[in-house]
């Protein structure tokens, strides 16, 4: 039971930053900035595939970790997980030597979430100086945006890193979340949308972060569960609380369970394979079924163990994780379409 209240309470910190956070108190200040990340160094990776990590794990004994064999690359960037929970994080970005924060990194989002590809690809998740949560919160707009941009310089120069010495010409996909999945849009934009990267994408994963319908150019949504170089985004949110609030038209939503973003499309719950929330190791099938409403995706309420405590209407934090096993599968169906062109 107090492992259920301990995860309960996460759920409504992380969706719920007005409690209490501690926030930083001074303008952003680049002087003040932790130091750059050396993407050369191991211990500035969460996931690598030269390194055992959380990544490497599955929820199921059957279910194998495809890293070793796989001829296709996942550069996976993580959420926020730099949420001022403790009195040291004031500033405006992590650092990445930050002990608390990358435990919560390796232990939440990489174990629960970058596990998800390990099936599809060997998985490459840099650490970087991610922006504080405040940043998507608070009235002090310029200093949220200078440090959403230092923290997107980061994920630039690991991309970078990671295609001149470990790519090698091979195929890829991008998967993201939240706070990542803002600097995965750019980093598509930036360096494979319309350029010779794009023969090597096989689809993007842009889960937990608006996509306009006209951010990208040339990219296209995904609408087939075996298309590639396309991309999938969505957010989750209950079923009622989104009928009433749910208003973006103009935002793309795809249907994790039917792969298309047609909206009004139902996806029942005997199409959820499984999600995956805690503990890691259980897999629910049918924990959630999946409809596309007005830029958003409108779901059921949860069923596990703790989920009497679920009380916020914004499934954020289980974007991935409602949907892991048919995440898990149609990254692998992905890779085979594209290894087959």
């Amino acid at each position: 039971m107090n492992k259920i209240l301990v995860f309960a309470s996460t759920i409504l910190i992380s969706l719920c930053f007005a409690c209490g956070s501690v926030r930083p108190k001074e303008p952003f200040d680049l002087a003040k900035a932790p130091p750059v990340p050396d993407s050369s160094d191991l211990e500035n990776w969460a996931a690598h595939p030269d390194k055992k990590d959380p990544a490497d794990q599955t929820p199921c004994p059957d279910m194998k970790d495809g890293q070793s064999g796989a001829a296709v690359d996942v550069f996976f960037l993580h959420p926020t997980t730099y949420t001022g929970a403790l009195r040291s994080q004031r500033d405006w970005n992590a650092a990445v030597d930050d002990a608390a924060t990358n435990k919560k990194t390796d232990d939440g989002t990489i174990l629960f979430q970058a596990s998800i590809f390990n099936g599809a690809g060997r998985i490459f998740a840099p650490r970087y100086r991610q922006a504080h949560l405040n940043a998507f919160f608070t009235k002090d707009k310029v200093s949220a945006q200078k440090a959403l941009e230092l923290a997107y310089e980061d994920t630039k120069a690991a991309f970078e890193y990671y295609l001149a010495h470990w790519n090698h010409g091979r195929p890829f996909i991008i998967a993201a979340h939240s706070q990542g999945s803002r600097h995965a849009l750019y980093l598509l934009r930036d360096y494979v949308e319309g350029k010779p990267l794009e023969q090597q994408l096989v689809a993007a994963y842009l889960v937990g972060w608006p996509v306009g319908q006209k951010f990208f150019k040339q990219l296209k949504p995904c609408n087939a569960p075996d298309e590639t170089d396309c991309y999938c985004t969505w957010r989750t949110w209950e079923r009622e609380f989104g009928l009433k609030h749910a208003f973006e038209r103009d935002i793309v939503c795809t249907n994790p369970l039917l792969w298309t973003t047609e909206e009004g499309k139902y996806a029942p719950k005997s199409a959820n394979k499984g999600g995956v929330v805690r503990p890691f190791c259980a897999v629910r099938p049918q924990i959630v079924d999946a409809e596309v409403y007005r830029g958003v995706l409108l779901c059921s309420r949860p069923k596990f163990p703790g989920s009497f405590f679920f009380r916020t209407k914004n499934y954020h934090i289980g974007d991935l994780n409602l949907y892991y096993m048919n995440v898990r599968e149609n990254a692998e169906a992905r890779v085979k379409a594209y290894l087959k062109r």
